[in-house]
Protein backbone atom coordinates (compact mmCIF):
# COMPACT_ATOMS: atom_id res chain seq x y z
CA UNK A 1 0.00 0.00 0.00
CA UNK A 2 0.69 3.43 -1.01
CA UNK A 3 0.09 6.88 0.53
CA UNK A 4 -1.31 9.14 -1.78
CA UNK A 5 -3.07 13.05 -1.96
CA UNK A 6 -5.27 14.50 -4.38
CA UNK A 7 -6.51 17.80 -4.00
CA UNK A 8 -6.95 21.29 -4.79
CA UNK A 9 -5.73 24.59 -3.14
CA UNK A 10 -5.41 28.38 -3.34
CA UNK A 11 -2.23 27.73 -5.48
CA UNK A 12 -3.87 26.05 -8.12
CA UNK A 13 -6.88 26.85 -8.58
CA UNK A 14 -9.10 30.27 -8.54
CA UNK A 15 -11.31 31.06 -5.75
CA UNK A 16 -14.60 31.07 -7.82
CA UNK A 17 -13.19 26.92 -7.97
CA UNK A 18 -12.58 26.94 -4.65
CA UNK A 19 -16.07 28.02 -3.59
CA UNK A 20 -17.95 25.73 -5.52
CA UNK A 21 -16.27 22.46 -4.47
CA UNK A 22 -15.68 23.41 -1.05
CA UNK A 23 -17.37 20.40 0.93
CA UNK A 24 -19.65 20.33 4.11
CA UNK A 25 -19.80 18.42 6.76
CA UNK A 26 -21.88 16.33 5.53
CA UNK A 27 -20.25 15.96 2.77
CA UNK A 28 -16.94 15.39 4.36
CA UNK A 29 -18.35 12.21 5.99
CA UNK A 30 -19.58 10.75 2.87
CA UNK A 31 -16.56 10.85 0.49
CA UNK A 32 -14.38 9.46 3.55
CA UNK A 33 -17.42 6.66 3.42
CA UNK A 34 -16.98 5.99 -0.41
CA UNK A 35 -13.27 6.11 -0.76
CA UNK A 36 -12.48 3.25 1.80
CA UNK A 37 -15.55 1.54 0.39
CA UNK A 38 -13.61 1.80 -3.02
CA UNK A 39 -10.72 -0.89 -4.36
CA UNK A 40 -8.36 1.37 -4.58
CA UNK A 41 -7.99 2.80 -1.07
CA UNK A 42 -8.13 1.18 2.10
CA UNK A 43 -7.70 4.00 4.70
CA UNK A 44 -8.86 7.93 3.99
CA UNK A 45 -8.78 11.39 5.33
CA UNK A 46 -10.22 14.22 4.21
CA UNK A 47 -8.56 18.38 5.11
CA UNK A 48 -10.71 20.53 3.94
CA UNK A 49 -10.58 24.13 5.03
CA UNK A 50 -11.22 27.82 3.66
CA UNK A 51 -8.65 27.84 1.14
CA UNK A 52 -7.79 23.51 0.48
CA UNK A 53 -9.64 20.66 0.04
CA UNK A 54 -7.63 17.70 -0.12
CA UNK A 55 -8.18 13.81 -0.37
CA UNK A 56 -5.56 11.40 1.56
CA UNK A 57 -5.80 7.84 0.86
CA UNK A 58 -3.59 4.62 1.29
CA UNK A 59 -4.11 2.52 -2.22
CA UNK A 60 -2.44 0.14 -3.93
CA UNK A 61 -2.45 0.85 -7.63
CA UNK A 62 -1.37 4.71 -8.38
CA UNK A 63 -3.65 5.53 -11.57
CA UNK A 64 -6.52 3.36 -10.48
CA UNK A 65 -6.01 5.47 -7.07
CA UNK A 66 -5.16 8.97 -9.17
CA UNK A 67 -8.30 8.45 -10.75
CA UNK A 68 -10.93 6.79 -8.27
CA UNK A 69 -9.93 9.77 -5.83
CA UNK A 70 -10.17 12.57 -8.51
CA UNK A 71 -13.74 11.33 -9.46
CA UNK A 72 -14.98 10.46 -5.75
CA UNK A 73 -13.48 14.74 -5.65
CA UNK A 74 -15.75 15.60 -8.29
CA UNK A 75 -18.63 14.12 -7.45
CA UNK A 76 -18.83 15.37 -3.59
CA UNK A 77 -17.78 18.81 -4.56
CA UNK A 78 -20.33 19.12 -7.31
CA UNK A 79 -17.69 20.27 -9.51
CA UNK A 80 -17.51 18.26 -12.58
CA UNK A 81 -14.28 16.08 -13.17
CA UNK A 82 -13.68 18.04 -16.36
CA UNK A 83 -13.43 21.55 -15.23
CA UNK A 84 -12.20 19.97 -11.89
CA UNK A 85 -9.04 18.33 -13.36
CA UNK A 86 -6.87 21.00 -14.75
CA UNK A 87 -6.93 22.45 -10.84
CA UNK A 88 -6.46 19.07 -9.34
CA UNK A 89 -3.14 18.43 -8.27
CA UNK A 90 -1.26 14.81 -7.11
CA UNK A 91 1.50 13.61 -4.33
CA UNK A 92 2.27 10.28 -4.16
CA UNK A 93 4.07 8.18 -1.55
CA UNK A 94 7.50 10.40 -0.04
CA UNK A 95 6.06 13.36 -2.37
CA UNK A 96 3.16 13.16 0.33
CA UNK A 97 4.30 13.36 2.82
CA UNK A 98 6.36 16.22 2.18
CA UNK A 99 3.14 17.87 1.30
CA UNK A 100 1.14 17.39 4.28
CA UNK A 101 4.29 18.26 6.70
CA UNK A 102 4.24 21.37 4.54
CA UNK A 103 1.56 21.94 5.45
CA UNK A 104 1.44 21.61 9.05
CA UNK A 105 4.01 23.77 9.16
CA UNK A 106 2.42 26.99 7.13
CA UNK A 107 4.58 26.85 4.60
CA UNK A 108 1.53 26.12 2.30
CA UNK A 109 -0.67 28.61 3.72
CA UNK A 110 -2.15 31.23 2.22
CA UNK A 111 -0.50 33.53 5.33
CA UNK A 112 3.17 32.11 5.44
CA UNK A 113 3.69 30.76 9.26
CA UNK A 114 0.21 30.80 10.17
CA UNK A 115 -0.82 28.24 12.83
CA UNK A 116 -4.12 27.71 12.98
CA UNK A 117 -3.98 24.45 9.97
CA UNK A 118 -2.67 22.22 12.80
CA UNK A 119 -5.96 22.39 14.68
CA UNK A 120 -7.60 21.48 11.13
CA UNK A 121 -5.19 18.64 10.98
CA UNK A 122 -5.76 17.60 13.97
CA UNK A 123 -9.92 18.03 13.23
CA UNK A 124 -9.47 15.47 9.99
CA UNK A 125 -7.79 13.02 12.01
CA UNK A 126 -10.37 13.14 14.37
CA UNK A 127 -12.84 12.76 11.92
CA UNK A 128 -10.76 9.90 10.06
CA UNK A 129 -10.63 8.09 13.38
CA UNK A 130 -14.17 8.20 14.62
CA UNK A 131 -15.54 7.09 11.21
CA UNK A 132 -12.94 4.31 11.29
CA UNK A 133 -11.00 5.53 7.51
CA UNK A 134 -7.89 6.07 9.56
CA UNK A 135 -5.75 3.20 9.23
CA UNK A 136 -2.36 2.37 11.09
CA UNK A 137 -0.38 4.88 7.83
CA UNK A 138 -3.03 7.72 8.16
CA UNK A 139 -2.76 7.73 11.91
CA UNK A 140 1.02 7.98 11.76
CA UNK A 141 0.60 10.32 9.25
CA UNK A 142 -1.34 13.00 10.74
CA UNK A 143 0.42 12.54 14.10
CA UNK A 144 3.74 13.04 13.00
CA UNK A 145 2.40 16.11 10.68
CA UNK A 146 1.09 17.67 13.81
CA UNK A 147 4.37 17.05 15.81
CA UNK A 148 6.42 18.37 12.53
CA UNK A 149 4.05 21.50 12.59
CA UNK A 150 4.72 22.00 16.43
CA UNK A 151 8.27 21.72 16.06
CA UNK A 152 8.77 23.97 13.35
CA UNK A 153 7.02 26.76 15.66
CA UNK A 154 9.03 26.38 18.51
CA UNK A 155 12.25 25.36 16.72
CA UNK A 156 11.88 28.66 14.34
CA UNK A 157 10.38 31.65 13.85
CA UNK A 158 8.22 31.14 10.91
CA UNK A 159 5.64 32.83 13.21
CA UNK A 160 7.15 35.91 12.47
CA UNK A 161 6.53 35.14 8.63
CA UNK A 162 2.93 35.64 9.13
CA UNK A 163 -0.13 35.32 11.00
CA UNK A 164 -3.75 33.54 11.41
CA UNK A 165 -5.68 34.11 8.23
CA UNK A 166 -7.96 36.29 11.07
CA UNK A 167 -5.37 39.06 11.91
CA UNK A 168 -4.13 39.10 8.28
CA UNK A 169 -7.60 40.11 7.67
CA UNK A 170 -7.94 42.37 10.30
CA UNK A 171 -4.68 44.03 8.83
CA UNK A 172 -6.02 44.47 5.52
CA UNK A 173 -9.31 46.20 6.69
CA UNK A 174 -6.76 48.47 8.96
CA UNK A 175 -5.09 49.69 5.88
CA UNK A 176 -1.58 50.44 7.31
CA UNK A 177 -3.15 51.17 10.65
CA UNK A 178 -1.93 49.30 14.05
CA UNK A 179 -5.17 47.01 14.34
CA UNK A 180 -5.10 47.73 17.99
CA UNK A 181 -5.69 51.70 17.03
CA UNK A 182 -8.01 50.85 13.75
CA UNK A 183 -9.67 48.96 16.10
CA UNK A 184 -10.62 50.43 19.66
CA UNK A 185 -13.79 51.77 20.34
CA UNK A 186 -15.18 50.12 17.21
CA UNK A 187 -18.55 47.78 17.48
CA UNK A 188 -18.30 44.62 15.82
CA UNK A 189 -20.77 41.99 13.87
CA UNK A 190 -19.32 37.86 14.43
CA UNK A 191 -21.60 36.05 11.77
CA UNK A 192 -21.22 32.18 12.70
CA UNK A 193 -19.48 30.45 15.92
CA UNK A 194 -16.87 28.28 14.42
CA UNK A 195 -13.67 28.06 14.97
CA UNK A 196 -12.35 31.04 12.68
CA UNK A 197 -15.45 33.11 14.02
CA UNK A 198 -14.05 32.19 17.29
CA UNK A 199 -10.77 33.20 17.26
CA UNK A 200 -11.93 36.75 15.46
CA UNK A 201 -14.13 37.34 18.03
CA UNK A 202 -11.60 36.56 20.40
CA UNK A 203 -8.49 38.70 18.98
CA UNK A 204 -11.20 41.37 18.42
CA UNK A 205 -11.87 41.87 21.96
CA UNK A 206 -8.10 41.42 22.80
CA UNK A 207 -7.26 44.64 20.20
CA UNK A 208 -9.59 46.98 22.08
CA UNK A 209 -13.06 46.78 20.40
CA UNK A 210 -16.08 48.46 22.56
CA UNK A 211 -19.01 45.69 21.55
CA UNK A 212 -19.13 42.06 20.21
CA UNK A 213 -22.24 40.93 18.94
CA UNK A 214 -22.41 37.25 17.52
CA UNK A 215 -24.57 35.71 15.79
CA UNK A 216 -25.53 32.41 14.73
CA UNK A 217 -28.37 29.81 13.79
CA UNK A 218 -27.40 27.69 16.58
CA UNK A 219 -28.36 30.17 19.78
CA UNK A 220 -26.53 28.06 22.08
CA UNK A 221 -23.16 27.60 20.24
CA UNK A 222 -23.62 32.05 19.77
CA UNK A 223 -24.12 32.18 23.94
CA UNK A 224 -21.12 29.87 24.81
CA UNK A 225 -19.01 32.32 22.26
CA UNK A 226 -20.12 35.41 24.43
CA UNK A 227 -20.03 33.64 27.75
CA UNK A 228 -16.24 33.00 26.75
CA UNK A 229 -15.70 36.54 25.71
CA UNK A 230 -17.03 38.38 28.45
CA UNK A 231 -15.56 35.68 30.84
CA UNK A 232 -12.01 36.77 29.23
CA UNK A 233 -10.69 39.53 31.08
CA UNK A 234 -11.01 42.02 28.11
CA UNK A 235 -13.81 44.25 29.02
CA UNK A 236 -15.63 44.18 26.10
CA UNK A 237 -19.30 43.86 25.82
CA UNK A 238 -20.67 41.26 23.93
CA UNK A 239 -24.35 39.61 23.45
CA UNK A 240 -26.23 37.27 21.39
CA UNK A 241 -27.93 37.98 18.47
CA UNK A 242 -30.52 35.97 16.17
CA UNK A 243 -29.31 35.53 12.49
CA UNK A 244 -33.00 37.24 11.34
CA UNK A 245 -31.69 40.20 13.09
CA UNK A 246 -28.49 40.39 11.55
CA UNK A 247 -29.64 43.53 8.87
CA UNK A 248 -30.56 45.15 11.67
CA UNK A 249 -27.76 44.81 13.40
CA UNK A 250 -25.31 46.07 10.53
CA UNK A 251 -27.13 49.45 11.34
CA UNK A 252 -25.28 49.77 14.37
CA UNK A 253 -21.64 48.09 13.85
CA UNK A 254 -19.09 49.54 12.45
CA UNK A 255 -17.19 46.25 11.66
CA UNK A 256 -18.61 42.77 10.43
CA UNK A 257 -16.76 39.10 10.02
CA UNK A 258 -18.43 36.22 8.46
CA UNK A 259 -17.19 32.36 7.97
CA UNK A 260 -20.17 30.32 8.89
CA UNK A 261 -20.73 27.13 6.61
CA UNK A 262 -23.67 28.44 4.74
CA UNK A 263 -23.94 27.28 0.94
CA UNK A 264 -25.33 30.46 -0.42
CA UNK A 265 -25.03 34.56 0.56
CA UNK A 266 -25.71 35.34 3.97
CA UNK A 267 -25.05 39.43 3.72
CA UNK A 268 -26.42 39.82 -0.39
CA UNK A 269 -25.20 43.29 -1.51
CA UNK A 270 -28.78 44.71 -1.17
CA UNK A 271 -28.52 44.03 2.50
CA UNK A 272 -25.15 46.22 2.74
CA UNK A 273 -26.58 48.74 0.97
CA UNK A 274 -29.45 49.56 2.69
CA UNK A 275 -27.54 49.63 6.37
CA UNK A 276 -25.38 52.25 4.38
CA UNK A 277 -28.54 54.31 3.73
CA UNK A 278 -29.84 54.27 7.28
CA UNK A 279 -27.17 56.83 7.74
CA UNK A 280 -26.36 55.23 11.21
CA UNK A 281 -23.01 54.73 10.53
CA UNK A 282 -20.02 56.94 12.00
CA UNK A 283 -17.58 58.32 9.48
CA UNK A 284 -14.22 56.15 9.97
CA UNK A 285 -11.18 58.45 11.70
CA UNK A 286 -8.98 56.64 9.88
CA UNK A 287 -10.27 58.56 6.18
CA UNK A 288 -10.76 62.31 7.27
CA UNK A 289 -12.71 64.23 4.50
CA UNK A 290 -10.53 67.54 4.66
CA UNK A 291 -10.23 70.28 2.81
CA UNK A 292 -7.14 71.76 1.22
CA UNK A 293 -6.77 75.55 1.95
CA UNK A 294 -7.75 77.97 -1.33
CA UNK A 295 -4.75 78.02 -3.93
CA UNK A 296 -2.67 75.39 -2.69
CA UNK A 297 -0.70 73.15 -4.77
CA UNK A 298 -3.12 69.81 -3.51
CA UNK A 299 -6.13 72.36 -4.33
CA UNK A 300 -5.20 73.36 -7.81
CA UNK A 301 -4.10 69.56 -8.60
CA UNK A 302 -7.83 68.54 -7.08
CA UNK A 303 -9.31 70.99 -9.30
CA UNK A 304 -7.05 70.04 -12.38
CA UNK A 305 -8.62 66.02 -11.24
CA UNK A 306 -12.23 67.66 -10.91
CA UNK A 307 -11.87 69.52 -14.54
CA UNK A 308 -10.92 66.78 -16.73
CA UNK A 309 -11.47 63.35 -14.61
CA UNK A 310 -7.56 62.95 -14.50
CA UNK A 311 -4.35 63.76 -13.26
CA UNK A 312 -1.18 63.21 -14.80
CA UNK A 313 1.43 60.14 -14.25
CA UNK A 314 4.17 61.43 -16.09
CA UNK A 315 5.33 64.84 -17.01
CA UNK A 316 4.39 68.44 -15.57
CA UNK A 317 0.86 69.60 -14.58
CA UNK A 318 -0.48 72.66 -16.00
CA UNK A 319 -1.98 74.18 -13.06
CA UNK A 320 -3.18 77.26 -14.56
CA UNK A 321 -6.80 78.48 -14.66
CA UNK A 322 -8.89 76.52 -16.46
CA UNK A 323 -9.69 80.31 -19.03
CA UNK A 324 -6.08 80.08 -19.58
CA UNK A 325 -5.66 76.29 -20.52
CA UNK A 326 -6.94 75.73 -23.97
CA UNK A 327 -6.62 71.56 -24.44
CA UNK A 328 -4.33 70.06 -21.69
CA UNK A 329 -3.50 66.74 -22.60
CA UNK A 330 -2.96 64.32 -19.29
CA UNK A 331 -3.13 60.69 -19.03
CA UNK A 332 -2.61 58.50 -16.40
CA UNK A 333 -4.45 57.34 -13.13
CA UNK A 334 -8.46 57.87 -13.93
CA UNK A 335 -10.89 57.82 -11.08
CA UNK A 336 -14.34 55.49 -11.61
CA UNK A 337 -16.83 55.07 -8.61
CA UNK A 338 -14.33 55.62 -6.32
CA UNK A 339 -11.48 53.18 -7.30
CA UNK A 340 -8.17 54.72 -8.81
CA UNK A 341 -6.94 52.66 -12.02
CA UNK A 342 -3.69 52.64 -13.67
CA UNK A 343 -4.00 53.65 -17.45
CA UNK A 344 -0.43 52.90 -18.69
CA UNK A 345 0.89 55.35 -22.13
CA UNK A 346 1.73 53.59 -25.17
CA UNK A 347 4.09 55.02 -27.78
CA UNK A 348 8.00 55.26 -28.31
CA UNK A 349 10.63 55.41 -25.57
CA UNK A 350 11.05 59.16 -26.55
CA UNK A 351 8.09 59.81 -23.88
CA UNK A 352 5.54 59.89 -26.93
CA UNK A 353 1.73 58.62 -25.65
CA UNK A 354 -1.56 58.03 -26.86
CA UNK A 355 -3.65 57.98 -23.99
CA UNK A 356 -5.62 54.74 -23.69
CA UNK A 357 -9.47 54.51 -22.09
CA UNK A 358 -9.56 53.07 -18.67
CA UNK A 359 -12.10 50.53 -17.72
CA UNK A 360 -13.24 51.31 -14.25
CA UNK A 361 -16.03 49.49 -11.73
CA UNK A 362 -18.76 51.56 -12.98
CA UNK A 363 -17.83 51.73 -17.03
CA UNK A 364 -16.77 47.62 -16.86
CA UNK A 365 -20.38 46.63 -15.19
CA UNK A 366 -21.99 49.02 -17.72
CA UNK A 367 -20.45 46.96 -20.51
CA UNK A 368 -21.02 43.57 -18.89
CA UNK A 369 -16.96 43.17 -18.19
CA UNK A 370 -15.89 42.59 -14.47
CA UNK A 371 -14.05 44.94 -13.03
CA UNK A 372 -10.06 44.65 -13.56
CA UNK A 373 -7.51 45.83 -10.80
CA UNK A 374 -3.71 46.84 -11.74
CA UNK A 375 -0.55 47.12 -9.71
CA UNK A 376 -1.41 50.44 -8.64
CA UNK A 377 -4.97 48.72 -6.78
CA UNK A 378 -3.24 45.91 -4.60
CA UNK A 379 -6.51 45.29 -3.09
CA UNK A 380 -10.05 46.20 -4.74
CA UNK A 381 -11.60 47.81 -1.41
CA UNK A 382 -8.88 49.62 0.12
CA UNK A 383 -8.19 52.40 -2.50
CA UNK A 384 -11.24 54.81 -2.68
CA UNK A 385 -11.28 59.02 -2.58
CA UNK A 386 -10.97 60.85 0.34
CA UNK A 387 -14.39 62.02 0.14
CA UNK A 388 -15.96 58.76 0.65
CA UNK A 389 -14.59 57.20 4.45
CA UNK A 390 -15.18 53.77 5.40
CA UNK A 391 -18.24 53.55 7.56
CA UNK A 392 -18.72 49.58 7.28
CA UNK A 393 -15.55 47.17 7.04
CA UNK A 394 -16.20 43.83 5.91
CA UNK A 395 -13.81 40.72 6.14
CA UNK A 396 -15.39 37.34 4.79
CA UNK A 397 -13.56 34.59 5.41
CA UNK A 398 -15.97 31.66 4.13
CA UNK A 399 -15.20 29.36 1.65
CA UNK A 400 -17.68 29.70 -0.34
CA UNK A 401 -18.04 33.30 0.79
CA UNK A 402 -21.01 34.76 3.08
CA UNK A 403 -20.69 38.29 1.76
CA UNK A 404 -21.94 39.24 -1.92
CA UNK A 405 -18.65 40.71 -3.71
CA UNK A 406 -20.67 42.88 -5.07
CA UNK A 407 -20.29 45.28 -1.51
CA UNK A 408 -17.16 46.54 -2.60
CA UNK A 409 -18.61 48.65 -4.82
CA UNK A 410 -21.00 50.46 -2.41
CA UNK A 411 -19.87 53.91 -1.03
CA UNK A 412 -18.68 53.29 2.24
CA UNK A 413 -18.13 50.02 2.17
CA UNK A 414 -14.30 48.23 2.63
CA UNK A 415 -14.55 44.77 1.79
CA UNK A 416 -11.81 41.89 2.38
CA UNK A 417 -12.48 38.59 1.79
CA UNK A 418 -11.05 35.04 0.34
CA UNK A 419 -9.61 36.53 -2.94
CA UNK A 420 -8.31 39.95 -2.22
CA UNK A 421 -6.12 38.33 0.80
CA UNK A 422 -4.51 35.57 -1.43
CA UNK A 423 -3.46 38.86 -3.73
CA UNK A 424 -2.37 40.82 -0.71
CA UNK A 425 0.01 37.81 0.96
CA UNK A 426 1.66 36.92 -2.61
CA UNK A 427 3.80 39.95 -2.26
CA UNK A 428 4.16 39.49 1.74
CA UNK A 429 7.94 39.05 2.08
CA UNK A 430 9.31 35.48 3.30
CA UNK A 431 11.15 35.45 6.46
CA UNK A 432 14.61 33.86 6.43
CA UNK A 433 13.21 31.13 9.13
CA UNK A 434 11.33 29.90 6.30
CA UNK A 435 14.17 28.01 4.74
CA UNK A 436 15.10 26.67 7.97
CA UNK A 437 11.85 25.02 8.39
CA UNK A 438 11.92 23.72 4.98
CA UNK A 439 15.56 21.78 6.21
CA UNK A 440 13.03 20.59 9.51
CA UNK A 441 9.94 19.36 6.71
CA UNK A 442 13.15 17.65 4.63
CA UNK A 443 14.74 15.97 7.83
CA UNK A 444 11.07 14.55 9.15
CA UNK A 445 10.10 13.18 5.68
CA UNK A 446 13.38 11.32 5.05
CA UNK A 447 12.73 10.00 9.18
CA UNK A 448 8.77 8.77 8.68
CA UNK A 449 10.19 7.24 5.22
CA UNK A 450 12.80 5.27 7.03
CA UNK A 451 9.94 4.51 10.28
CA UNK A 452 7.60 3.31 7.71
CA UNK A 453 10.13 0.96 6.01
CA UNK A 454 11.25 -0.24 8.57
CA UNK A 455 7.95 -1.07 10.07
CA UNK A 456 6.94 -2.50 6.75
CA UNK A 457 9.51 -5.08 7.40
CA UNK A 458 8.73 -5.75 11.44
CA UNK A 459 5.91 -8.63 10.82
CA UNK A 460 8.61 -10.45 8.51
CA UNK A 461 11.09 -10.58 11.41
CA UNK A 462 8.73 -11.23 14.33
CA UNK A 463 7.73 -13.95 11.85
CA UNK A 464 11.27 -15.12 11.45
CA UNK A 465 11.76 -15.19 15.23
CA UNK A 466 8.54 -17.05 16.08
CA UNK A 467 9.22 -19.60 13.64
CA UNK A 468 12.90 -19.92 15.01
CA UNK A 469 11.55 -20.26 18.56
CA UNK A 470 9.11 -22.95 17.58
CA UNK A 471 12.04 -25.11 16.34
CA UNK A 472 13.84 -24.22 19.86
CA UNK A 473 10.18 -25.52 21.26
CA UNK A 474 10.44 -28.87 18.93
CA UNK A 475 13.56 -29.80 19.09
CA UNK A 476 13.76 -29.47 23.23
CA UNK A 477 10.52 -31.55 23.13
CA UNK A 478 12.29 -34.28 21.12
CA UNK A 479 15.43 -34.23 23.24
CA UNK A 480 13.61 -34.48 26.06
CA UNK A 481 11.81 -37.98 24.75
CA UNK A 482 15.42 -39.00 24.02
CA UNK A 483 17.06 -38.31 27.28
CA UNK A 484 14.42 -38.80 30.02
CA UNK A 485 16.91 -39.26 32.73
CA UNK A 486 17.60 -35.23 32.84
CA UNK A 487 16.28 -33.38 35.61
CA UNK A 488 14.51 -29.83 35.23
CA UNK A 489 17.37 -27.88 36.08
CA UNK A 490 19.16 -29.78 33.38
CA UNK A 491 16.82 -29.35 30.81
CA UNK A 492 16.25 -25.67 31.66
CA UNK A 493 19.97 -24.92 30.97
CA UNK A 494 19.75 -26.69 27.94
CA UNK A 495 16.73 -24.94 26.52
CA UNK A 496 17.97 -21.47 27.76
CA UNK A 497 21.15 -22.17 25.89
CA UNK A 498 19.71 -23.26 23.20
CA UNK A 499 17.93 -20.08 22.62
CA UNK A 500 20.87 -17.99 23.66
CA UNK A 501 22.34 -20.22 20.26
CA UNK A 502 19.35 -19.11 17.81
CA UNK A 503 19.14 -15.76 19.14
CA UNK A 504 22.84 -14.70 18.44
CA UNK A 505 22.81 -16.20 14.91
CA UNK A 506 19.57 -14.07 13.78
CA UNK A 507 20.62 -10.72 15.96
CA UNK A 508 22.94 -9.37 13.08
CA UNK A 509 20.88 -10.37 10.49
CA UNK A 510 17.82 -9.23 11.72
CA UNK A 511 19.54 -5.92 12.65
CA UNK A 512 20.89 -5.30 9.72
CA UNK A 513 17.90 -6.19 7.74
CA UNK A 514 15.97 -3.38 9.24
CA UNK A 515 18.89 -1.10 8.32
CA UNK A 516 18.80 -1.69 5.03
CA UNK A 517 15.19 -1.78 4.69
CA UNK A 518 14.51 2.00 6.33
CA UNK A 519 16.37 2.95 3.22
CA UNK A 520 15.14 4.25 0.11
CA UNK A 521 14.49 1.38 -2.36
CA UNK A 522 14.89 -0.95 0.61
CA UNK A 523 11.18 -2.93 0.64
CA UNK A 524 12.39 -5.70 -1.13
CA UNK A 525 14.16 -7.05 1.58
CA UNK A 526 11.23 -7.94 3.19
CA UNK A 527 10.39 -10.41 0.41
CA UNK A 528 13.87 -11.37 0.27
CA UNK A 529 13.37 -12.56 4.06
CA UNK A 530 10.18 -14.38 3.43
CA UNK A 531 11.84 -16.10 0.66
CA UNK A 532 15.17 -17.16 2.12
CA UNK A 533 13.48 -18.59 5.50
CA UNK A 534 10.29 -19.98 3.32
CA UNK A 535 7.92 -17.71 6.26
CA UNK A 536 4.38 -19.06 5.44
CA UNK A 537 2.70 -15.21 4.25
CA UNK A 538 -0.58 -15.98 6.78
CA UNK A 539 2.07 -16.10 9.59
CA UNK A 540 3.10 -12.63 8.49
CA UNK A 541 -0.05 -11.48 7.63
CA UNK A 542 -1.16 -12.20 11.33
CA UNK A 543 2.01 -10.22 12.99
CA UNK A 544 0.53 -7.13 10.45
CA UNK A 545 -2.91 -7.25 11.58
CA UNK A 546 -2.46 -7.65 15.20
CA UNK A 547 0.10 -4.25 14.99
CA UNK A 548 -2.62 -2.27 13.08
CA UNK A 549 -5.23 -3.37 15.88
CA UNK A 550 -2.87 -1.74 18.04
CA UNK A 551 -3.02 1.24 15.98
CA UNK A 552 -6.28 1.69 15.12
CA UNK A 553 -7.00 3.03 18.64
CA UNK A 554 -9.28 5.83 17.91
CA UNK A 555 -8.01 7.47 21.10
CA UNK A 556 -3.92 6.50 20.12
CA UNK A 557 -2.25 9.51 19.91
CA UNK A 558 -4.78 12.17 20.36
CA UNK A 559 -3.18 15.64 21.58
Amino acid sequence: MSLLVVGLSHRSAPVSVLERAALGTDAQTKLLQDTVAAEPAAEAAVLATCNRIELYADVDKFHAGVAELSTLLAQHSGVGLEELTPYLYVHYEDRAVHHLFSVACGLDSMVVGEGQILGQIKDSLATAQELHTAGRLLNDLFQQALRVGKRAHSETGIDRAGQSLVTFGLEQLAAGAAVDQWAAGKRVLVIGAGSMSSLAAATLARVGVAEVVVANRTLERAERLVEILSDGGTGVSARVATMESVADELTRVDVVVSCTGATGLVLPGETVAAALASGAHPVDAEAPNLRAPDGSLVARLAAVADRDGRISDGGLVDLRPESEVESPELHGTWADNGALLDRPATGSESGAACPVPAVGPASAARRGERPQRTDVVPQRSDVRPASVPVKLALLDLAMPRDIDAAAHRIDGVRLVDIESLAEASADAPMAADVDQVRTIVADEVAAFGAAQRAAHITPTVVALRTMAADVVESEMARLRGRLPDLDERQRAEMTQTVRRVVDKLLHAPTVRVKQLASEPGGAGYADALRTLFDLDPQTVASVSRADSSTTDDPNRGRA
